[in-house]
């Protein structure tokens, strides 16, 4: 986290004022709400989605109230949607916390993504921040979709590199990308420079996810968290469908019977991480990864080189670099 510190040293006083604003935000008069909208703040992550809106906005213009509508609203989106799909998954652990469901049952746990849920359409709605609502809800509309694509394919088994990007760039470089949209929209900027502001978000995202991909074939003892979790899922993701689309039918018959079978160990989870490594589906994903990282900074390399500038290059190589 200390590497993260450093870059929003360029927008602390900003991030200060938006977490104390998200607070009030999300209280409410229901006593269990505040309990636990309470445990939410406490266990929040690294805040990447604001810093996001944040430096995108500073780097158009100077940051004004829409700005941290947008960063509140994408937060308690986002925060809704990890709640559902805890209950979805059956996770009762997230980022080392005990979910929402783990403690309070899923009932409560869908009920409180609900309320966020209509907690962020009405903050935008009583702010009149309509075309923000409008970047956003398109985003989420996408992770819907991305998550039900993701399920479809998974059941086949016969996931194509080209369908994974539309998952990840559905599920996970949309939400970035509205960040970035919404911090430049929130300055005024013209639609041509929102509409570039998106793309460099969503080959952010990309790039993002795919690093999330390979961190599940990560030594454990590096990362601090337990690897092969895509494999126990039938999650098919780019480094293992790399290599089963440039390998022979019979090795690849062999992987895709463990990743089938319900009772998989740990044996059979790091044949599979081996088998993976061994056949370059590493080397591959990093280089995609690298690709789409290249493509975000060239959208705003002609930008002056400012602090700011520097902040943004340095989140996006963040994503990248991250070990969790």
């Amino acid at each position: 986290m200390a590497e993260l510190d450093l870059i929003k040293r360029s927008i602390a006083a900003e991030l200060k004022s938006f977490e104390s604003e998200f607070r009030n935000i999300l209280r409410s008069k229901i006593p269990l709400l505040n309990i636990i909208t309470n445990y939410i703040i406490r266990r929040k992550g690294k805040q990447m989605r604001p810093m996001f809106v944040f430096l995108s906005a500073k780097l158009l213009g100077d940051i004004t109230p829409s700005t941290y509508i947008a960063a509140a609203l994408i937060e308690i989106l986002h925060t809704a949607t990890l709640i559902h799909d805890d209950v979805v998954d059956d996770t009762h652990e997230r980022r080392g916390f005990l979910s929402i469901n783990a403690i309070w049952k899923s009932k409560v746990a869908v009920l409180v993504g609900d309320y966020l849920l209509s907690r962020g359409l009405l903050l935008a709605v009583n702010n009149k921040q309509y075309e923000v609502l409008n970047i956003v809800s398109h985003a989420v509309k996408d992770m819907s979709e991305g998550e039900l694509l993701q399920i479809q394919k998974s059941r086949k088994l016969n996931l194509t590199e080209e369908q994974y990007y539309e998952i990840i760039r559905k599920k996970t470089a949309t939400l970035i990308a509205s960040c970035t949209a919404c911090g430049a929209k929130s300055v005024s900027a013209s639609d041509e420079v929102v509409d570039q502001m998106w793309k460099f978000g969503e080959y952010t995202g990309m790039a993002f996810q795919i690093k999330d991909d390979l961190l599940d074939y990560h030594d454990r003892s590096i990362i601090g968290k337990p690897t092969g979790n895509d494999i126990k899922e039938k999650k098919l993701t780019l480094p293992l469908i790399h290599v089963l689309s440039n390998n022979n039918k019979s090795d690849n018959k062999k992987i895709l019977t463990i990743i089938n079978n319900k009772k998989k160990n740990s044996k059979n989870i790091k044949e599979v991480i081996e088998f993976v490594k061994k056949n370059g589906g590493i080397e591959y994903s990093v280089s995609k990864m690298i690709e789409y990282r290249n493509k975000a900074l060239g959208i705003i390399d002609d930008y002056p080189d400012s602090e700011i500038k520097q902040s943004l290059v340095e989140l996006v190589d963040f994503t990248t670099t991250r070990k969790l």
